[in-house]
């Protein structure tokens, strides 16, 4: 299961630099406007994916209070995204160093709601990596609908075939 879960921690890290890359060269303008999407703008969603896996990070570190960075942030666009990457790495550093044993263990949190939840470590790990990888999907077709056409593949099997 380790393994699986490095494969997916790497291809998280992957993905995320690939679609951050684009979205760094992109006008205020087009990263604020409105899309009617979940979460309104490109950057809107950005921060979304960097609060979430930070939160989930946050939790598997047993933190009592977890925070969402992205609020009150005021930094550049850029910033939040070498913010969020790191964000990305860190987690992928993490479920390198962990061991086997404590991938099943049970993490008792508080959600966003406030209601309390309880999970696997290989739970939340996975959720993280899915929802990652939703909103990626959301990011492309809000790019393309924006005229962008240089959108780079950010698939599992590109990045599984990449390593070959």
């Amino acid at each position: 299961m380790k393994d699986i879960l490095l494969s997916y921690a790497a291809y998280n890290r992957w993905a995320n630099n690939r679609i951050a890359d684009v979205l760094k060269k992109l006008p205020d303008t087009q990263l604020d406007q409105e899309t009617g999407s979940s979460f309104g703008t490109l950057r809107k969603t950005i921060y979304h994916m960097w609060d979430a896996e930070s939160l989930w990070y946050q939790r598997l570190e047993l933190a009592e209070q977890a925070v969402k960075p992205a609020t009150g942030f005021k930094g550049s666009f850029a910033d939040a995204c070498t913010h969020w990457l790191r964000q990305s790495a860190q987690l992928a550093d993490w479920v390198r160093d962990v061991q086997p044993a404590r991938l099943n263990h049970v993490v008792a949190y508080y959600n966003t709601r406030k209601q309390y939840c309880k999970s696997t470590v290989i739970e939340i790990l996975m959720q993280v990596f899915n929802h990652a990888t939703y909103h990626r999907g959301q990011l492309v077709t809000l790019l393309r609908q924006a005229g962008i056409t240089k959108i780079p593949v950010t698939d599992y099997s590109a990045f599984t075939r990449g390593k070959k």
